[in-house]
């Protein structure tokens, strides 16, 4: 079964990057809105701004997401869609209503 041990593992620190709740939401948040800044992700989540771009860190460090500059600012999107079906799953399978926004799938 560990034949690919890392495959599991590649797969372990996915799960583990989005295993904290403000990473759990910072990734729906963006699916949900296809890309944001730091303060749109702010208005969602109750923690800093240093804090939010801390978390991105992580996120960006695994993968997940890439910032993208716009005008002065800079905007995180979903660039692993290995994530996608994830994040749906854990959301759906609680009974909540996931909204899905300008992820684009192709």
């Amino acid at each position: 079964m560990l034949e690919d041990k890392h495959v599991y593992e590649d797969k372990a620190e996915l799960l583990k990057a989005i295993g904290h709740p403000v990473r759990l939401c910072i990734v729906q948040r963006i699916m949900e809105k296809g890309s944001s800044n730091v303060s749109g992700i702010e208005t969602c989540i109750p923690s800093s701004q240093s804090s939010i771009s801390q978390h991105l860190t992580r996120l960006k460090a695994a993968g997940i997401v890439r910032g993208v500059r716009v005008g002065n600012e800079i905007h995180y999107e979903i660039c692993n869609d290995e994530i996608v079906p994830i994040i749906k799953a854990i959301f759906e399978s609680k009974g909540a209503v996931f909204i899905e926004g300008g992820h684009d799938d192709d």
